[in-house]
């Protein structure tokens, strides 16, 4: 894995000191007792308890968050024993308290525009390394303006974007670059990522989230021009300026003979690919283009529905920037904070995505990108899971020093491994 230098500064004595220490607990779940943490804290349960390998046995872990009584409720229904902190956004000495207690925590306490920075400033304060599931680019965006340097001071790895936001972009596109070395000895300089099958809900949690960037955009007008801007994590001097493709309309793929539709999540996956680039050394090249949308039938049908899709998105981001009809949508139509899709449907779940690359000398891959939960919360309690271990377990602060990373530029392999052998993710080369 060629990891960018620049992000690996030589140790303080702080970082040496912090790295070191002993701490009580592998892994912190913060936010437990939200909708994804249960999930993710049942999964993690079940996971190390049937561990028999370095890749989980013996590992001490906690379930964290500000009720006592619900996190006590949790703990009744987990399968093992596993102890309790009590932290609370709004109190940074009950912050400092747990994550100087734990080598990696997991936060899935959203939306994190409005919770996230707390927790942030303790771990990149304290050399913890941190996980979440965050969408939002304009959050990153904050805390790496505000914390990368503390961060790399301190030794502590902040890996946003470890769930269904953007695991699979991101190491697929990983993926697919280490395939297209392989075989044709030169990476892809154009990617195109296509949803071409996916089943699952979407939790209050998400809608939460979606709520509070359409608030922020509505609000104020340079947070609309970050979030146009295909290059917003990467925070190199000499960031590239290529004009990249976007999907924001119905299109016909005629390679493919299908119909595209605007992905919902492209706007933060786009972000992560681009960010991985440089976190990489630009392996992927500085005039590297990707893209994702969604796949609908051929004819008619698929013409039909990729409109019904993009006028859809587009009528609700109208309404969202919109004050009066946000609120609205929010107090009466969108699903409420804690509710989210049955185990049932999480367990019927599923997601198919393909990658489809082409090398400046015309040399084209195909890729595949599955996993077989529900891919918001099924799959993303795996992945998210499998991050953290993967981090505190597998990467060492040698290998990967303090500073803000994304998934494939901190894990790559071994995180595509992990989620491979534990996750029902898989990574495959196809026929295009």
């Amino acid at each position: 894995m060629n990891t960018d230098t620049s992000n690996n500064t030589q140790k303080s004595s702080h970082e040496q000191s912090t790295s070191s220490e002993k701490r009580s607990y592998a892994v912190v779940l913060y936010g437990a007792t939200s909708f994804v943490g249960q999930i993710t804290a049942h999964y993690l349960t079940e996971f190390l308890s049937n561990a028999k390998d370095k890749n989980g046995s013996n590992v001490t872990w906690a379930i964290a968050g500000r009720d006592e009584e619900k996190l006590n409720e949790l703990k009744s229904k987990l399968a093992s024993k596993v102890d309790i902190i009590i932290a609370n956004s709004d109190d940074v000495a009950s912050l400092d308290n747990m994550t100087k207690q734990t080598q990696v925590i997991i936060s899935t306490v959203g939306p994190y525009l409005k919770y996230g920075e707390p927790l942030i400033k303790s771990c990149a304060e304290n050399g913890t390394d941190y996980v979440d599931l965050t969408g939002e680019a304009i959050f990153i965006k904050d805390m790496m303006d505000k914390y990368q340097d503390t961060a790399k001071q301190s030794g502590a790895r902040i890996v946003n974007s470890c769930g269904f936001d953007s695991i699979p972009s991101d190491l697929g596109v990983y993926f697919t670059q280490q395939q297209a070395e392989a075989k044709f000895g030169s990476a892809c300089d154009v990617i195109h990522m296509r949803v071409k099958a996916a089943k699952g809900g979407l939790s209050g949690g998400t809608i939460a989230s979606m709520v509070t960037i359409f608030e922020e955009v509505g609000k104020d007008k340079s947070r609309r021009k970050q979030v146009a801007n295909p290059y917003l994590l990467n925070d190199d001097k000499d960031a590239p300026n290529v004009r990249q493709d976007n999907v924001s309309k119905p299109e016909y793929d005629s390679e493919h003979k299908r119909w595209l539709a605007p992905f919902v999540m492209a706007s933060i996956n786009t972000r992560i690919v681009h960010r991985s680039n440089q976190l990489l050394g630009y392996e992927y090249g500085r005039d590297f283009k990707y893209d994702e949308a969604m796949w609908m039938k051929d004819g008619i049908k698929g013409k039909l529905s990729s409109y019904a899709m993009s006028a859809g998105l587009l009528g609700f981001a109208t309404a969202m920037m919109i004050t009066p009809s946000r609120e609205l949508l929010s107090k009466h139509v969108l699903p409420k904070s804690g509710s989210g899709p049955s185990k049932e449907e999480q367990e019927n779940g599923y997601f198919d995505i393909r990658l489809f690359g082409q090398t400046a000398n015309k040399d084209s891959i195909a890729t595949k990108v599955t996993g077989d939960k529900d891919p918001g919360y099924g799959s993303t309690s795996r992945m998210l899971s499998q991050a953290a271990l993967c981090l505190g377990q597998d990467i060492s602060k040698e290998e990967v020093g303090g500073g803000f990373w994304t998934p494939a530029s901190a894990m790559g392999d071994s995180l595509i491994e992990r989620l491979e052998k534990y996750s029902g993710i898989s990574f495959e080369v196809v026929e295009s």
